[in-house]
């Protein structure tokens, strides 16, 4: 540094650092997370929307083998009776469901789509699943069920 004078160092502006980052706009990086967090949200959304829909499917499906395999009444009512409670269950929530029985659980699936079951159908269904003897009307049993199934409540 032969040549140099130390004056030529004093006519330099003092340094100063650069202006901080703005925080916007965004990096590119920062525009895909935000539309990765959105596209999860918007599926997680839609899988919680359809959990419902694929209940009832499978209610469904599971009640329309129940119709074709069923031997007799009594073994009839009491696969139909554990279907729709394991339904009311996924659907409604155990603290809603599982203090129900009797009357009480009959007057639930009345009133959430099982109409089929209000007055003696339901009575003799319960009383045929837990060993009784009935003038059984399998018809009105498995309209109820597919009701209950079916609603949208």
């Amino acid at each position: 540094m032969g040549g140099m004078k130390p004056a030529w160092l004093a006519q330099l502006a003092p340094s100063h650092p650069p202006p901080p980052p703005g925080w916007w706009p965004p990096a590119p990086g920062w525009w895909l997370l935000a539309l990765l967090l959105l596209a999860a949200l918007g599926g997680a959304l839609w899988w919680w929307r359809s959990r419902p829909a694929r209940l009832r499917r499978a209610g469904l499906r599971e009640l329309k083998q129940l119709e074709a395999a069923a031997a007799d009444d009594a073994e009839l009512a009491s696969r139909l009776q554990r279907l729709v409670r394991r339904f009311a269950v996924a659907r409604f929530g155990r603290e809603t469901v599982a203090g129900l029985s009797g009357e009480r659980w009959v007057a639930f699936v009345v009133a959430h789509g099982g109409r089929d079951w209000a007055g003696e159908a339901g009575d003799a269904l319960l009383r045929a699943a837990y060993g009784g003897s009935v003038q059984a009307s399998r018809e009105r049993w498995i309209a109820g069920a597919r009701g209950f199934l079916k609603a949208r409540k």
